[in-house]
């Protein structure tokens, strides 16, 4: 990289370490790394501001380098419908390699953000020369795909609480072992209901209820479930 002023090799160092920590390149050698980094660029965003809206020409895919970046769209009856959350080096939207040429939903800022855009036009020409890259490329979607397909478990349920029972129940981590297992969110209440489809208000009151009951205790983005069984059931009345 002797050919780059000072800022440029630092630029470079900060994008090739994002790429080597994407587990999409995470064990390429580093003449590949620096080939695919010469496809992208680094795009700053403040909380709230949106990098592509749904239909928008799509120009690449990202990365993310630092903070968080929610996917949505806007379902027929005006609600915002959470589809994904991506934090650093998940990448996210590699849909646009395919015959897709637009975005297919929105992407926003939740804080202050860093992403890094893999040029469209510059990563397809990459992969005709290197193969292993559309294998990866599928295993990527692949896991996009069952998290779409988790989404739209959660969704099945027509009632609140039996949607959230069921998101609880698939995130607690030791669902077969007691009864004091813990949920931590990782975004905030608001983010969740947009996952959950419902309004923010409507899932405070299933919270209220779900403590109420003494089925959970929250504190904060803390979870911890007190009664399994009892979330079970909402699952069977649906």
């Amino acid at each position: 990289m002797s050919n780059y002023s000072a800022m440029d090799e630092a630029r470079m160092t900060v994008l090739l370490g994002t790429l080597r920590q994407c587990p999409l390149f995470a064990d390429m050698s580093p003449p590949d790394l620096e080939n695919i980094a010469a496809t992208c660029d680094t795009i700053r965003l403040n909380k709230g501001e949106t990098l592509f809206r749904e239909n928008e020409k799509a120009q690449g895919f990202f990365i993310v380098q630092q903070g968080a970046i929610h996917v949505n769209r806007v379902t027929p009856d005006g609600r915002e419908q959470v589809i994904a959350i991506f934090r650093p080096y998940n990448c996210f939207a590699e849909i646009c390699l395919t015959t897709f040429q637009s975005y297919p939903a929105n992407a926003v800022a939740l804080e202050s953000s860093i992403v890094v855009l893999v040029r469209r036009t510059d990563f397809r020409a990459l992969i005709m020369r290197t193969p292993e890259l559309a294998l990866r490329m599928l295993t990527s979607m692949s896991f996009h795909l069952k998290h779409l397909v988790q989404t739209m478990e959660d969704q099945k349920f027509k009632r609140i609480e039996s949607r959230l029972a069921h998101y609880l129940l698939r995130l607690c981590p030791m669902i077969e072992r007691d009864e004091g297992a813990v949920v931590r969110l990782t975004s905030s209440k608001k983010v969740l209901a947009g996952q959950l489809g419902v309004s923010s208000e409507t899932l405070s009151r299933a919270l209220a209820r779900f403590r109420k009951e003494n089925l959970i205790e929250v504190d904060g983005p803390v979870i911890r479930i007190l009664d399994l069984d009892g979330l079970r059931q909402y699952l069977v009345e649906q």
